[in-house]
């Protein structure tokens, strides 16, 4: 039996035809109809996460996973439990995932008049949502009209030009928990058809790509191998600037890139939603149109008729890869992330030496399968925290990866990564440092993990990135206060929360908290922390490219 509310039940029927498959939801009396429908939903999984927050960022990995076409739900009470949603939305938004913001919400007398849990929801979530919708409490057809109009707009918006959050927000009075409707009701669904970059775009794109004098085609987010390392070799050589660059996908880790890449002469972009990204400052176009397949016509071509620019680069990258290959660094963050990269991990299709199936694109994306769901399929499923997990991921990573690059926050990183692990039987690994997994350590009060949960901590007793920063350490106050120093550790974390707890502080214990890590059979998530020394992390990097020169 479904609730009693119509709006609720409008919204439900219609999560179900737009292919909605998961939900993450929260407790609460205000939202109880709304998680009491879901639940009684056949096509619907639902995911309890009692931390709003960390539901979020449930979602999020979840959403990276399942990919098209369907989005994935959140749902949470009235209140400030909507305003916790905000760092999982913000980082949606800026990585382009479907995501299914749903609020409870107080009727509008109420609102204002310090009635309790009430807070003006409307429009909370702001800029970071493509579309905020409150559906009426509807008492006639017209009113019934609007209301399916506006969850479908909502819901068509999530996944428009490549994915986006949205809000649907519902105001729902007392009394609450009257669930005695049999069926839900059948809705009218409204379609959209998207259209693909039209093919004489597509070929000029790639024609005056191959007959620039130095193009370069820049895949930004989930991967750059060695791009960094080989900027800083050619980083005031002219002759490795390109003159046009060709940008897809997301974000890029590294600054030193960036910069260089500012001295091209032009720049042009694709994506899927038409956004003017101007991240080199001289983009002169930008294409509306899948990047993925935009790179793959190039990388075709370029096997044809190879491009001396491209092979230039493709030299030097050789040069960086074998440095990242042959350097032997001493025991530190960096001497972990070697390991655990080199280590054969399993893929979605069984291959246990996936690792090398990968390589470095000349132009710095990465050529080969994907993970599935947001990648596509054919890589484990490898989630890397901000600051420097990533950065370390971004020398030894050889495949894609997965990172909340959106907003680049350090939050949440760990709920992604146990999200995606709640709606997949394959492993999922979650590189991360100290700050963030304490940070976001409610991820593991979760009654939904399971075994394939594998989680690599570097632990060095603070934020090790404000080592790396000149200057700061003239700080009397770095070490406390910015790079917040402690002497925290997660075993205690992990027996209140039945995660199986591995530790090691030297090479040979890292060496092999790896391997137990990466192939213990285990029915709950498995946990190693390694500890390192924030000096030692600090001279191995510096020392790394200071060998590559």
């Amino acid at each position: 039996m479904y609730s009693n509310k119509e709006n609720v039940n409008i919204l439900t029927a219609l999560l179900v035809k737009h292919h909605v498959r998961h939900a993450v939801v929260c407790p609460g009396s205000r939202n109880a109809p709304i998680v009491h429908n879901l639940n009684e939903c056949p096509q619907i999984v639902c995911h309890p996460v009692t931390d709003e927050r960390s539901a979020g960022f449930y979602a999020l990995g979840m959403a990276l996973h399942e990919g098209a076409p369907g989005a994935v739900a959140v749902c949470v009470t009235s209140g400030t439990a909507l305003l916790n949603l905000m760092p999982a939305v913000a980082e949606a938004y800026y990585q382009h995932v479907p995501l299914v913001v749903i609020s409870a919400d107080r009727p509008p007398q109420w609102i204002e008049q310090l009635d309790g849990q009430t807070l003006p929801q409307p429009d909370a979530l702001g800029r970071f949502v493509s579309r905020a919708v409150t559906l009426p409490e509807p008492r006639n057809e017209e009113e019934r009209w609007y209301c399916n109009r506006l969850v479908n707009e909502a819901l068509l918006d999530s996944r428009h030009h490549g994915g986006t959050p949205v809000h649907i927000n519902v105001p729902i009075s007392e009394p609450l928990f009257e669930f005695t409707v049999e069926t839900l009701p059948d809705e009218r669904m409204i379609e959209r058809v998207e259209a693909d970059m039209p093919d004489m775009a597509l070929n000029h794109l790639v024609r005056m790509f191959m007959h620039a004098k130095r193009p370069m085609l820049i895949s930004g987010q989930p991967m750059n191998p060695g791009l960094d390392e080989a900027v800083y070799l050619v980083k005031d050589d002219e002759r490795y600037v390109p003159d046009l660059v060709l940008y897809t996908g997301g974000s890029i880790v590294s600054k030193r890139l960036k910069h260089f890449l500012r001295k091209a002469k032009e720049t042009w972009a694709v994506n899927k939603t038409g956004e003017v990204n101007d991240t080199f400052m001289n983009l002169t176009q930008v294409y509306q149109g899948d990047g993925a397949v935009v790179a793959d016509l190039i990388r075709f071509h370029q096997e044809q008729q190879p491009h001396p620019f491209v092979q230039q680069w493709n030299e030097l990258l050789a040069r960086v890869r074998h440095h990242a290959a042959t350097y032997q660094p001493a025991y530190s963050q960096m001497a972990v992330v070697k390991c655990f990269s080199e280590a054969p991990l399993s893929s979605p299709e069984g291959d246990t030496n996936v690792q090398g199936a990968a390589k470095a694109s000349p132009r710095g994306g990465l050529e080969g399968a994907s993970p599935s769901g947001r990648f596509g399929s054919g890589f484990p499923l490898i989630h890397y925290a901000n600051s420097t997990a990533i950065r370390l991921a971004n020398i030894y990573a050889q495949h894609p990866v997965f990172c909340n690059r959106g907003v680049n926050g350090i939050e949440g990183s760990l709920s992604t990564a146990a999200g995606m692990s709640v709606v997949t039987d394959e492993r999922v690994y979650c590189v991360i440092g100290d700050l963030s997994f304490f940070y976001d350590q409610n991820a593991l009060w979760n009654q939904n993990l399971r075994g394939n949960l594998r989680i690599l901590l570097l632990n060095n007793g603070r934020g090790g990135i404000f080592n790396m920063l000149p200057g700061l350490e003239q700080s009397l106050a770095r070490d406390r206060f910015v790079a917040a120093e402690h002497h925290t550790t997660a075993e205690g974390i992990c027996r209140q929360n039945d995660v199986v707890y591995l530790a090691a502080s030297d090479m040979e214990q890292m060496q092999q908290g790896i391997d137990t890590l990466l192939y213990m059979e285990s029915l709950r998530p498995v946990l190693l922390e390694v500890f390192t020394d924030p000096a030692e992390d600090e001279r191995t990097l510096r020392d790394y490219y200071a060998q590559l020169l």
